[in-house]
């Protein structure tokens, strides 16, 4: 067990990587606090590991703020947050918040969870994780005046701007509060034989809904590895974007502070 448990914070983890890492992690000692969207599995993986557990739909930002609240209240000191949550949608959709789905769910809802979040994490000088996407560097368009994706709209390149978007959040998380002690960090896990697109209305989904993956992508428990790295160790970069365990530079429209300002325009209520 280490010395110090850390109160570690994964969302995304009633299945795939982050259940993998949940249980990687709480059998390090840490104290691990699960997050999905299927209250049934989240609490199923939280009876497993012993831990506790809360669940949200990230469709919802109202959702997001109740976590945040809740969060906030029982962990006064967070070690870790790893915003492990996002899926490949389907056709374009908006959710009740007004937005459009992909960009809600893998983008500004972490964002919001981050930023509610700041007291605890501050106090805790904490490392904020974020599970991005190759998509990011290989089909993303972010632009200002689109963030919705409403031009050129593909299950793909929505989620790819919205991956690119959180690798920007990192950036400008790092550039805002890595002087008072927070380290941040974004990574592409590599393709892995989970049910991440399974429900996805898209080609991404049909691949998933074959034998394809688990015969030529890494297991869960193998992805959950650069996860459970960034967590528990210091050996890596603040503020960068890693694949397959280096760095790895992205080709970003130099908007991080104009996207931040953005974001918290859209988030306020």
């Amino acid at each position: 067990m280490p010395e110090i448990p850390k109160t570690i914070i994964v969302t995304g983890a009633s299945d795939g990587i982050g259940a993998a890492a949940a249980r990687h992690l709480a059998g390090l000692g840490h104290r691990v606090v699960v997050v999905g969207r299927s209250a049934d599995k989240v609490e199923a993986i939280g009876r497993e590991l012993g831990a506790d557990h809360f669940s949200a739909d990230f469709t919802r930002l109202d959702d997001v703020r109740t976590l945040a609240e809740t969060l906030t209240e029982r962990y006064p000191r967070i070690d870790v947050l790893a915003n492990n949550a996002g899926a490949i949608l389907g056709k374009r959709t908006e959710t009740a918040d007004g937005f459009e789905e992909s960009f809600q769910v893998n983008y500004l809802a972490p964002v919001l969870l981050t930023t509610l979040l700041l007291d605890p994490l501050l106090a805790g000088r904490a490392t904020v994780i974020q599970t991005a996407s190759n998509a990011a560097r290989l089909s993303a368009r972010v632009r200002l005046d689109d963030l919705g994706t409403t031009e050129g709209y593909t299950p793909v390149r929505a989620y790819g701007n919205a991956k690119q978007e959180l690798v920007l959040f990192t950036q400008e998380l790092h550039n805002r509060y890595h002087g008072k002690g927070l380290s941040t960090v974004a990574f592409h896990p590599g393709g892995t034989a989970s049910r991440f697109a399974q429900s996805s209305r898209s080609a991404v989904g049909t691949l998933f809904r074959t034998p394809i993956p688990r015969l030529l992508f890494q297991s869960p428990e193998k992805a959950a590895r650069q996860l459970v790295r960034f967590a528990v160790d210091r050996d890596w970069e603040s503020g960068a974007y890693y694949e397959s365990g280096r760095i790895r530079a992205l080709k970003t429209p130099p908007i991080a502070g104009e996207l931040w300002e953005r974001s918290m325009e859209l988030v306020a209520r």
